[in-house]
């Protein structure tokens, strides 16, 4: 059985560990609120980008040259380029694990395919740098600080290799942020672009060809992707890390509990 002064030095150290752990949840809380600011105020853009290229492919689908556009080419998929998003420190939960897990089901799911990575967040590059990978780009300690002009510079990287033949298709998989105590796996397919296949009725008036317009908006359409699934990301991890922190808090102050329970007897 322990002795008094065990009891109390395990007290001090499980006080300690509380403390740490109830700082990082405030941190975490802090960080939340200005991610979620960031991706409710993008959502609604995203949302109507999609209605825009939406209106503008059903008006330009009459037009012989649509399938001409090279981020429209459908290919056999025998070279997959994938954008995998994590974070760049652990204490998150099951975060990044889950994420890991996503992207080795999706190795599964596609077993005849060359899979290149494009990983943006630390875990998932420093899992995949002990597996010889194919990793076309690294991207560490921006998800938190990232601009659009970020994506857009990932997005320009990407399309040129689309355009180049180099891949055939390309997908993200990322976490998307719902509430705090709930981020979903999203696995979805970037490029080719797919229009809608029939034309919707749209009462909008283009004053540029619909053709000309298409072809500026898809690169477009790319980057804005490209830029929500890292603030959907980067909102998902610090609701993970928080609960993480806060479930740590818990267990701390049960453990003091049971040890100071014990000291007094």
């Amino acid at each position: 059985m322990p002795s008094l002064i065990d009891i109390r030095r395990r007290i001090r150290s499980v006080k300690n560990t509380q403390q740490i752990t109830r700082a990082m949840k405030m941190v975490s809380a802090a960080k939340l609120r200005r991610a979620q600011e960031k991706v409710l105020a993008a959502r609604p853009y995203t949302k109507l980008l999609d209605d825009v290229l939406s209106d503008v492919a059903a008006a330009a689908q009459g037009d012989p040259e649509v399938l001409s556009n090279p981020l429209l080419a459908q290919r056999d998929e025998k070279r997959i380029e994938l954008l995998f998003f994590t974070s760049d420190k652990g204490l998150a939960g099951a975060f990044n694990s889950n994420l890991i897990k996503a992207s080795l089901r999706f190795y599964a799911d596609h077993p005849d395919a060359q899979i290149s990575l494009v990983l943006l967040g630390r875990k998932g590059r420093d899992f995949y740098r002990k597996r010889n990978s194919i990793i076309l780009a690294e991207h560490v300690n921006v998800l938190n600080k990232a601009t659009y002009a970020d994506a857009a510079a990932i997005a320009g990287s990407t399309v040129e290799r689309f355009k180049n033949g180099e891949i055939d298709s390309v997908y993200l998989l990322n976490n998307e942020f719902k509430s705090v105590i709930l981020q979903r796996l999203s696995v979805r397919k970037l490029l080719p672009v797919k229009l809608p296949e029939k034309p919707v009725e749209h009462d909008t008036i283009f004053e540029q060809p619909p053709l000309e317009i298409l072809e500026r908006m898809l690169p477009r359409f790319i980057e804005v992707e490209i830029f929500r699934s890292i603030l959907e990301t980067t909102a998902a991890e610090h609701a993970a890390r928080m609960t993480a922190m806060d479930a740590a808090s818990t267990n701390a102050k049960d453990v003091i509990d049971t040890l100071t329970l014990n000291m007094n007897r």
